[in-house]
């Protein structure tokens, strides 16, 4: 955790309205005039996309189901927890941009579903916001809920957020139904693993509604390690 270099994280699964909350801290930074490291969560994934049908093919042959996106085993904890690290300590750090789809890919020459080649940050941001899976992740290996001096969860409730990431996926990435519910049984594990435990201490837990509008449910805000707000009944 860093005065002078905070860090601020909004976590929470795939489809849980994560975007939404962003887009709010996006017009505050632009009304205050905050300069922020902008971090996505995907660009820390181990694989690109063919890279991920490719494995996920080899762990299914083995009688694995469950490899998912939600897990260690496909994304970049170690680098991630040393972004923050790093940031924390001198505000620098090393970022790249998954390209979801052909517009975004289309400016830098790339196919959808490939990183960016990685980059320095930005210089003088007056703090880093990530929005991603896994802006709370302890294991045994990594501790990145240390180095996060705001941590806000977005949790609605378990079915809306599955209605969400299937409406999200099919319109804006042009999957079927059945392949994104597919995608949600096989990430189950992991998601009660590596996403759910992230809310285990006190958060801001967001639930975003049709409207758009977010209710706090609780929070953890960082300038302590002792800084905590009771769960409201």
């Amino acid at each position: 955790m860093s005065t002078q270099h905070p860090i601020i994280a909004i976590t929470g699964s795939s489809g849980a309205g994560t975007t939404s909350v962003s887009r709010i801290f996006e017009q505050i930074f632009r009304r205050e005039g905050v300069q922020a490291a902008f971090i996505e969560g995907d660009a820390f994934h181990r694989y690109d996309r063919t890279e991920m049908k490719q494995k996920m093919d080899e762990e299914s042959a083995r009688g694995n189901h469950n490899f998912s996106h939600f897990g260690p085993e496909a994304n970049l904890f170690e680098e991630l927890e040393q972004l923050f690290r790093q940031y924390a300590a001198d505000g620098r750090g090393r970022n790249r941009k998954y390209l979801h789809n052909d517009e975004e890919a289309a400016p830098y020459g790339q196919k959808a579903g490939t990183f960016t080649p990685w980059e320095e940050l930005p210089a003088d941001t007056d703090l880093l916001f990530y929005e991603g899976l896994h802006g709370a992740v302890v294991t045994d290996q990594v501790d990145i809920a240390q180095h996060v001096d705001l941590l806000i969860g977005v949790v609605p409730v378990i079915n809306l957020e599955w209605i969400q990431k299937i409406h999200r996926d099919r319109a804006a990435r042009r999957y079927t139904t059945e392949a994104v519910t597919a995608t949600i049984l096989r990430r189950m594990p992991d998601y009660v693993n590596y996403i759910c435990s992230q809310f285990s201490p006190c958060w801001w837990s967001a639930s975003p509604t049709r409207a758009a509008s977010i209710s706090l449910t609780c929070c953890r805000c960082c300038t302590t390690r002792s800084c905590r707000v009771p769960t409201p009944s």
